[in-house]
């Protein structure tokens, strides 16, 4: 007969309760939780050590406030749509389908695309033309005028939201339903129906944020962590404009 059986009733019950505790210590498990790290596209949020140098370690140093009132919000307090910033004399939209599409054609040999591909649709995963003038390609800005406008850029001055609205970093080539879908949503309220994708996405909307200096709210943060546990390792993209203008252009 065990040893353990031969105890009064509590005893027992303290014994097996010292022992769970010791395979716990183990195993490195709490009583609740889960062991290990999450899936590809984020599930449920997990403690993972986050390395410098990666999207997951960027996202704990974004400050945490509320959102602000949208009040004023307008296009133009970010000036006129697709500026030629970098003085490559083409708009900001056409830089970004050449820099997007597949098969280009142009209007004008260099500039105007005429149409093309997107072969992968970052946000369905699908094939979509471009067609100018008809065309079911939007160019999204990843982190939303408006919701960047109720997260700091309202006390910017002008010349920074020209150059956050026209930063390649923050733009990108999609499906012209998905973006419309997604409307100004942030992390917490709208995220790619690609899960194969949402890493990358979150990860700009990071970058985006750290390098103008955007805040997220509690929500968006918990949300922009649950899916970089999920990829751990991405590294945080750089590049993009300057986070100010030329002097040639303005905002309201």
């Amino acid at each position: 007969m065990s040893p353990i059986r031969n105890l009064p009733s509590a005893r027992r019950g303290a014994v097996a309760a010292a022992g769970l505790a010791a395979l716990l210590a183990l195993t490195g498990c709490t009583p609740g939780g889960k062991g290990g790290g999450t899936g590809g596209d984020g599930g449920a949020a997990t403690s993972v050590p986050a390395a410098g140098g990666t999207a997951l370690h960027a996202v704990g140093s974004l400050t945490v406030k509320g959102r602000a009132p949208k009040t004023g919000y307008a296009r133009d307090r970010f000036g006129t749509a697709w500026a030629d910033t970098d003085g490559n004399h083409c708009g900001t939209r056409d830089d970004i389908l050449k820099r997007d599409l597949k098969e280009v054609r142009f209007t004008d040999g260099h500039c105007k695309v005429a149409s093309g591909t997107l072969t992968k649709d970052p946000y369905t995963g699908q094939a979509v033309q471009y067609e100018r003038g008809r065309s079911k390609v939007d160019i999204d800005h990843l982190v939303a005028l408006s919701d960047a406008w109720q997260k700091g850029a309202q006390q910017w001055p002008g010349r920074k939201r020209v150059a956050l609205a026209n930063d390649p970093l923050n733009l990108i080539a999609a499906d012209a339903s998905a973006n419309r879908q997604k409307g100004d949503g942030d992390a917490a309220t709208w995220l790619p129906a690609n899960k194969a994708y949402r890493c990358d996405y979150v990860a700009h909307q990071v970058a985006v944020k750290k390098k103008y200096g955007l805040w997220v709210t509690q929500g968006e943060k918990d949300a922009m962590t649950e899916v970089l546990n999920g990829c751990p390792k991405l590294k945080l993209p750089t590049g993009g404009g300057p986070t100010e203008a030329p002097e040639r252009f303005a905002a309201k």
